[in-house]
């Protein structure tokens, strides 16, 4: 059994996190450290903190999940490394790959198991996505097609704020830009041919658009919003078949069935919690038993690609 520490009882925390490590066959929620008490008595830990530092103290947790504004991923990330935690790091995994690659340094130096929390990638259909590609079912990868948009009504977030790492690209197009890395072999280069981007009164992005390539031969699709109607889309074709995620619900199918048309054939989905999973998981890992983490190096190559987006001279 692994005992977790939580940084942060954000809005994720209480609605995704804490259900699932609580129904977790190998985890336990040991603590939640949060500037707001009511917030991390909600998560029915079995400690409270009022200070970051004093749950990152306990010698009785093993793991810790940072739930905290983008903008301090990598201080609070490095310092639970530091004393001696393994890390679940909500994503994006840091602001840019310079500071995800000081996260990845501080991981190695302390010899312990840092990895981002994308959770769609522990859902099964997310899955049996990658082996249908990279098993070679539907031929050479030859173009991805996906959209990530909601109308966000945010107030007071740090979603909008340029410092804390606000933006539609770091907040949605990021599960698009790890589905482009788990369908690929190794890290080609990422080319731009075009970019949009709509950007709101506090300066962050709150729609962008992407045209461009993997390498010579993928071509890639992206849209991602905080403005646009809501949707999810995922549309792969390789040379013999087609993958197609049918309804609005390609990144973040959580506890619903779902559905994968592959060709002319449809897959069903149980309903499945990514998060406990994901949970389970990595306690697994960290216990030494048979179990699916992705590494971090992976991480690093989406933080590429997001910074080389954002640098982009339209």
């Amino acid at each position: 059994m692994i005992n977790w520490g939580f940084l942060g009882a954000g809005w994720v925390a209480t609605k995704g996190l804490a259900p699932a490590i609580h129904e977790a066959g190998n985890a336990r929620l040991h603590g939640v450290a949060s500037r707001e008490r009511s917030r991390a008595v909600a998560l029915a830990p079995e400690k409270i903190y009022d200070r970051y530092e004093d749950l990152l103290a306990d010698s009785e947790i093993d793991a810790v999940y940072i739930n905290l504004a983008n903008h301090q991923h990598c201080e609070w990330t490095i310092a639970a490394l530091a004393a001696g935690k393994h890390v679940l790091c909500e994503k994006p995994l840091a602001l840019n790959y310079e500071q995800g690659q000081k996260m990845a340094e501080a991981a190695a130096k302390y010899d312990r198991v840092l990895v981002e929390a994308v959770w769609s990638r522990w859902h099964p259909r997310f899955a049996r996505i990658v082996e249908l590609v990279n098993g070679g079912d539907i031929g050479a990868l030859n173009q991805i097609v996906s959209s990530f948009c909601f109308p966000a009504q945010f107030e007071n977030n740090y979603r909008l704020k340029v410092e804390m790492g606000g933006g539609s690209l770091l907040d949605v197009g990021i599960y698009q830009a790890h589905l482009w890395r788990a369908l690929i072999h190794g890290e080609p280069d990422f080319i731009i041919e075009s970019l949009t981007q709509n950007i709101g009164g506090t300066g962050v992005d709150l729609t962008t658009q992407l045209v461009g390539r993997l390498g010579n031969n993928i071509e890639i699709s992206a849209l991602s919003s905080f403005e646009m109607p809501e949707m999810q889309k995922l549309v792969i074709s390789g040379e013999l078949a087609t993958i197609e995620c049918p309804e609005d619900d390609a990144f973040t199918s959580w506890n619903a069935p779902s559905l994968l048309l592959i060709g002319d054939h449809l897959e069903e989905f149980a309903p499945v919690d990514p998060y406990r999973l994901m949970f389970e998981n990595f306690s697994a890992f960290i216990l030494g038993e048979s179990a699916w983490i992705p590494a971090i190096d992976q991480s690093l190559y989406v933080a590429k690609i997001l910074d080389q987006m954002r640098a982009f001279d339209k």
